[in-house]
């Protein structure tokens, strides 16, 4: 089950477990002020008593870091032992920026032994809730109960729906094959038309009937459905169910009405204005916080190839409507590593430096780009730029590949922290079906979000290539 919120799709599971570590995460420091100073007023563990403040800058900083970490994204598929390393990584990291918030409001700050107890019991309650969350919460308890109205090629894509991320949310009932499908769905799955649907989908306590007809001019149950809509019972088109189930738009499943006449795909004067202040002070503020990395990035790279050999590499690639831009990053790769036509790039690529496989698996290499974000060439979100050769081809072969380029480029994207670095045109399809999901829903919200989760890309490694 999945609740909007700010054009974000967000699955109810994920949101009651945030509740339950937000809620835990707020007495931690009680619980640690109980057992070091016998006593639960948290006044006696702060110089001036702000217990309302101390508290909820530890609870907000501890559930960003997890945020950060991936602890709630749906696509996480680590392992127990995965998901306590990253609690641990988190909590840690939520420890050292809250001693950087007290050092700067002295007055607020808990001692080093309070926070330091304060951080093992966030892991505790952290682990423990997860570990019980997994096992005692019923997942079915969420799900939608969904019944499919089509069973030919469009309603075959829901099959392909394996991960158990991409069906955290629903539950088929079944699918009723429609006039002019060619039936491709299973036997055991399909359930013969019913005389009465309206009847049919109270009986079995249908939540969302989803459209997958092949051919929507035969036999449409117009009648039928408006039964249903009006009864409280969801009727969706396939490509809204396939967006909000996955997070991208599906190519197979989308056509050219659904994207002109649907929500989403719209920006107004004031979003663009925040925006673009955003990227003018973040950019800013990052170029001094990251100039020692810069500095020493540099001296890196001349000790390596040269004092003489150049620091940064220029690109043509394509910005917003299809502009062309030079992108600016740290040469990562041997100097004239492309002197014939544009080729992708593959993993453990020969043309690599040592210092370059190091800026790339850290993200150095792309800091230059955030002059680019202060000239307004890119965004901090956004697809990634590509270059005007392989634009081409992909325009040509890939349908809506241009519609990516309505917004600008950005450092990072939603296709970036959903699938690994792309080297093909396979690889293009997906991304763009990421990128275009991006596009329809983009926020100033969903863009903070992107933004929070880039640092477990960064500090895993995803995507590096």
């Amino acid at each position: 089950m999945s609740i909007r919120f700010f054009r974000l799709y967000l699955k109810v599971p994920v949101v009651l477990l945030a509740l339950i570590e937000g809620a835990l995460l707020v007495f931690a420091p009680f619980v640690a002020a109980a057992i070091r100073i016998d006593s639960t007023d948290l006044t006696r563990a702060t110089p001036t008593g702000g217990m309302t403040t101390t508290v909820a800058l530890f609870a907000i900083t501890a559930q960003l870091s997890l945020f950060a970490f991936g602890l709630y994204s749906t696509r996480q598929r680590s392992n127990a032992a995965g998901i306590f390393v990253r609690v641990v990584a988190a909590i840690t990291v939520a420890v050292l920026v809250s001693a950087l918030l007290y050092f700067f409001a002295p007055d607020l700050a808990m001692g080093r032994g309070m926070l330091a107890l304060t951080a093992v019991i966030a892991v505790l309650t952290c682990v423990t809730v997860r570990v019980m969350f997994e096992r005692i919460v019923d997942e079915n308890m969420f799900k939608r109960r969904v019944l499919v109205y089509g069973a030919g090629r469009r309603a075959a894509s829901l099959l392909e729906l394996r991960r158990r991320s991409d069906s955290r949310g629903f539950r088929i009932l079944a699918f009723i094959a429609a006039e002019g499908d060619q039936v491709t769905t299973a036997a055991e799955r399909l359930t013969e038309r019913p005389e009465d649907l309206f009847r049919w989908a109270q009986d079995n306590e249908v939540d969302e009937i989803v459209v997958a007809m092949d051919d929507r001019r035969r036999s449409f149950p117009m009648h039928e459905f408006l039964e249903c809509r009006m009864a409280g019972i969801d009727v969706v088109e396939l490509p809204t169910f396939l967006e909000r189930e996955t997070g991208k738009v599906r190519l197979d499943a989308v056509n050219p009405s659904w994207i002109i006449f649907g929500e989403g795909f719209r920006a107004s004067p004031l979003q663009a204005v925040l925006e673009r202040g955003f990227d003018i002070g973040a950019s800013l503020a990052l170029l001094v916080l990251a100039l020692p990395v810069m500095l020493l990035t540099i001296v890196a790279i001349r000790i390596e190839d040269g004092w003489k050999a150049p620091v940064f590499y220029r690109q043509t690639r394509v910005g917003r409507h299809s502009e062309p831009f030079d992108v600016l990053k740290f040469r990562s790769m041997t100097v004239n590593a492309e002197q014939g036509a544009a080729v992708w790039a593959v993993r453990d690529d020969p043309r690599v430096t040592r210092v370059g496989s190091i800026i790339r698996k850290t993200r150095i290499d792309e800091l230059p780009q955030l002059v680019n974000v202060l000239r307004g060439d890119m965004s901090f979100v956004g697809p990634r730029p590509e270059r005007p050769e392989f634009v081409e081809q992909l325009e040509l072969k890939i349908p809506y590949y241009r519609e990516r380029h309505t917004v600008k480029p950005g450092i990072t994207g939603w296709a970036q922290l959903c699938y690994p670095y792309g080297s093909s045109e396979k690889d293009a399809v997906e991304k763009l079906q990421y990128d275009l999901y991006y596009v329809k829903n983009r926020s100033l919200i969903f863009d903070f979000a992107i933004l929070v989760q880039t640092v477990e890309v960064v500090l895993w490694g995803k995507g590096a290539r």
